[in-house]
């Protein structure tokens, strides 16, 4: 072994023990009663540092709901956590340069989880046992925001970018082999892996959807209702995909509308409160937005079969586009960030006397 290889190991070996070692962090949980509705909510993280929740298409809770995977730079420097959602102890799971703290997902075995730092894809074992770099950025590109693992846990997406040029990218994670999907001129974002189907899609520009095989074949943009584009996400089974429409005239509510690539049809759900974010629980039968309203600064459910929301708590961030909500597998928590109390928080709310339970996906067996 040369003094290279031998050095290489060696500092993994010591970030293996110091993640082994990595000492519990007292809970930081904090209930209070919501002002608007008096429902009990839970603040999961102290403001006095940041902390952030992943992307909405991400899947940062487990099956169980019983743990938490989140990003906050309590330690000095933005890392990914796990919190244990009835203690609310939490345990550093990373030592990385530049963590995108949006890009961490849980793998379907549980066991490991994914995220981007600096320009690599890195793959990291909760129990701390092994960390390694899947991929790294050829020269002249960098990393852009947006990673997706598909369910399966074998491939995962992102962007890459450098002057003028945009391309998302598909990398195998067992062997780092990484291929090119789709190119632009325009920037592009928010790459989600199609369940159970062979694509992905992705934002291009400011508010256009589009969709590719992940052979490279068949890229074209998704025939969606005219206007703006906010929050996109599949179903669970991939057959289907919500989003929402900002339609071209202000005067008119803000709609959850959803799409189906395999027939390019396109159909309204309901309108909102000015949703400007939201997500889907287990079935997608019921949604959760952040009302864009000054004068409503509000978390609501949203059930579709009729189209009836109902107010939660109040999230009253600075910018509600930063709330992201996240529902628990089974649909009985949601989980949503703002900066209400000065900084960036995690925040938790039981919905188990609104929403019925669903049931959780069984585990993917480890390929």
């Amino acid at each position: 072994m040369n003094r290279r290889v031998f050095l290489a190991a060696l500092a993994g070996a010591n970030f293996c023990r110091a993640a082994d070692t990595a000492p519990l962090l007292a809970s930081e949980i904090h209930r209070y009663a919501d002002s608007a509705t008096e429902f009990p909510v839970f603040r999961l993280t102290d403001p006095a540092h940041q902390s952030w929740l992943p992307a909405p298409y991400s899947r940062p809770i487990s099956r169980k709901g019983t743990f938490l995977l989140y990003a906050s730079d309590r330690s000095g420097a933005v890392q990914a956590y796990r919190m244990d959602l009835k203690t609310g102890e939490s345990r550093l799971l990373t030592d990385a340069e530049d963590l995108a703290a949006d890009s961490i997902t849980l793998a379907p075995d549980e066991r490991s989880f994914c995220y981007t730092a600096g320009n690599s894809v890195r793959a990291g074992s909760l129990a701390g046992a092994r960390e390694r770099e899947v991929y790294r950025t050829p020269s002249g590109f960098d990393l852009d925001s947006g990673f997706s693992l598909s369910d399966d846990g074998l491939h995962a997406a992102f962007i890459e970018k450098k002057a003028g040029a945009h391309r998302i990218r598909l990398v195998a994670m067992r062997t780092g082999a990484a291929t090119t999907l789709a190119e632009s001129s325009e920037p592009i974002s928010d790459p989600m892996l199609r369940p159970r189907r062979a694509s992905v899609a992705y934002r291009r520009g400011s508010n256009e959807l589009w969709m590719v095989n992940l052979d490279g074949t068949g890229n074209r943009s998704l025939r969606l209702a005219p206007g703006g584009l906010g929050s996109a996400l599949w179903s669970t089974d991939g057959k289907t995909g919500l989003y929402l429409n900002f339609p071209p005239d202000p005067k008119q509510l803000h709609a959850v509308r959803e799409f189906t690539p395999d027939t390019n049809e396109d159909r309204f759900v309901s309108s909102t409160s000015q949703f400007v974010t939201f997500n889907r629980n287990g079935d997608s039968s019921v949604l959760a937005g952040a009302s864009g309203s000054k004068a409503s600064p509000y978390v609501l459910l949203l059930v579709r079969s009729v189209k009836r929301e109902l107010t939660l708590c109040e999230h009253r961030s600075s910018d509600p586009r930063q709330v992201t909500t996240i529902f628990s597998p089974n649909s009985q928590r949601v989980f949503f960030q703002s900066d209400r109390d000065g900084k960036m928080a995690i925040y938790a709310i039981m919905v188990d006397r609104l929403v019925e339970a669903t049931e959780t996906e069984s585990a993917t067996p480890e390929p």
